[in-house]
Formats: C-alpha cells, sequence, structure tokens
C-alpha cells in the first residue's frame, strides 16, 4: 500500500516534525498528522476491522463492552493489511522516537467501535499515571488512532480535554475516573475531533477523553496502535503475536521495535484490555 506522503518523505524534516510533535504531547497530551495515508488507504484499513469484529463477537471474550454499544477488539498485526504501512509511516516512527526514545516496542494493535446507540462515556485515562510521570513528568507510551470513517458530529466523536495527562488527584476512581465533581474542569477544556479516513492522531492515553453520544444509525471504527517507551509495561495486557513467516517478511528495522513472539499458528487473542468503570458510561 501507498501513503500519501511517500513522495515527499526524502525531503521531509521528520526529526524536527517529531520534536514539535513531543511539544504537543507534553503541552496538550495530543497531536495529529492530516492525510497520512489516502481514504482509500483507511477504507481497506475498515474492511479489516469489520471482519475482525464479525469473528471476535461471535466468540467468548472476543470483544470486551466500553459501555453500551461500544467495543474494543485486540487484534495480530497479521490481520490488518496495512499494518507495515502504518508502523513503519515517518510521521509514527518520529512521534515514537521523539516522544519515547529509540527503543521504543509496539505493544498493541486494536480498534474500538461505537455503534449507533453508544452513549457518553465517563471521562477517563486509559490506565493509572505511571510512577515515572508522577515522580519525573516523564510520558513513557503512546496511543495512535486512525478512523476508519469521515467523522461528522451525529457519530459520537472523540472528546478530549487537552493539557490534562499530567492531572494526578487522589480521588480518581481506580487512579483513572475524576470523580464527576470534578467535571467542570475537563467540560470546559473539552475539545471534540472530527477526523477523515487517512489521518492519524497522536496521544498520551493519560490525557482525560471519553467517546461521546452516537445519535446516527452508523458506526464509528476506530484503530489503536499502542507504543510503549522503556520500562513502561502496557504490554503487559495485550498479546500480540505473529507467525514465522509473517516474521519472514518484515523489514529488519521494524522487528527491533515489536517483540512478540513468533509462533506457528496464531490463536485468537482473549480481551484482557478491559477498563472498570466504562461498561456502563453515564446511564
Amino acid at each position: 500500500m501507498t501513503t500519501a506522503t511517500d513522495s515527499a518523505a526524502a525531503s521531509t524534516d521528520y526529526a524536527a516534525i517529531g520534536a514539535a510533535a513531543r511539544e504537543a504531547i507534553y503541552t496538550d497530551g495530543i497531536t495529529a498528522c492530516k492525510g497520512a495515508f489516502t481514504p482509500e488507504w483507511a477504507d481497506v484499513m475498515r474492511e479489516d476491522i469489520e471482519t475482525a469484529f464479525a469473528e471476535a463477537i461471535a466468540r467468548p471474550d472476543g470483544a470486551v463492552g466500553r459501555g453500551p454499544k461500544r467495543y474494543y477488539v485486540e487484534i495480530h498485526p497479521e490481520q490488518m493489511r496495512g499494518f507495515v504501512d502504518l508502523v513503519t509511516h515517518p510521521w509514527v516512527t518520529a512521534v515514537c522516537e521523539a516522544v519515547l526514545g529509540p527503543d521504543y516496542q509496539i505493544v498493541e494493535l486494536g480498534f474500538d467501535i461505537p455503534f449507533a446507540g453508544a452513549i457518553n462515556q465517563p471521562w477517563h485515562r486509559d490506565f493509572p499515571m505511571p510512577g515515572i510521570t508522577r515522580t519525573e513528568g516523564k510520558l513513557n507510551s503512546l496511543a495512535f488512532n486512525l478512523t476508519g470513517v469521515d467523522t461528522a458530529e451525529d457519530m459520537g466523536p472523540f472528546e478530549i480535554a487537552p493539557g490534562t495527562q499530567f492531572d494526578d488527584d487522589p480521588a480518581f476512581g481506580h487512579d483513572m475516573f475524576p470523580p464527576k465533581s470534578r467535571y467542570d474542569r475537563y467540560n470546559e477544556r473539552a475539545v471534540r475531533k472530527y477526523p477523515k479516513r487517512g489521518d492519524i492522531s497522536a496521544r498520551s492515553a493519560l490525557t482525560i477523553h471519553r467517546g461521546t453520544r452516537n445519535e446516527s444509525e452508523k458506526s464509528r471504527p476506530v484503530l489503536v496502535l499502542g507504543v510503549d517507551g522503556p520500562g513502561a509495561i502496557n504490554g503487559d495486557k495485550h498479546d500480540l503475536a505473529v507467525t514465522h513467516g509473517y516474521w519472514a517478511t518484515l523489514p529488519e528495522e521494524l522487528k527491533k521495535h515489536l517483540s512478540c513472539p513468533v509462533v506457528d499458528k496464531l490463536t485468537p487473542i482473549t480481551q484482557k484490555h478491559t477498563i472498570e468503570g466504562l461498561v456502563m458510561g453515564e446511564a
């Protein structure tokens, strides 16, 4: 598959782009690259998401609820035809290196789908704040998101509260959920995102965010790529694997960032990354 930036990649200063992205992630908690891929590339990604969802929802623990009519599914790299395109995209690698350093590891590939009828999630972060973030102000993981559709207002857009990635309060439930008494802070900062097919965003999953009510009759599938820096432990929640045949086709540079098991046959993933508190949303 071909990215929209291939022809310009050789002359683009991705070190400077990575540095700017790092500044944005440390300041706002999120940044983005518009038009990183073609809409057609994103359409193929959506086909793979829909195929994987149909398989996962048909077996026990194949999909995990993230609120009514909202699901998360983790997949193996071989289930996404554009996986290598994504993880070798120069913007993605530049952001990973700038924020996490040269020894980053790809630990998660999955997707969220809010269907028609999904309701507002509670404001949350995706995992408790790591010690190194609390004591040194250092971010050691990233979440990249790619939409499978052109996002419209009635489709339950992703909503984020910029600058909240370092919020640290003992009142947070499970160290992840701010109490409703603090919602004014997040409501005042809230920014809704309307990505188009082919756009990529990168964020700290500590930045307080939520999915909003899907009032349309359409689903809004979003791919999730999780990346850890040295010392991060998010990989413990995920079960990426590749087959020997697939591993042999991967670029050597990519293999340095994909320390997952190499197996004879893939086993369907039983979802482990549940987030207590999202199951009911704001019902």
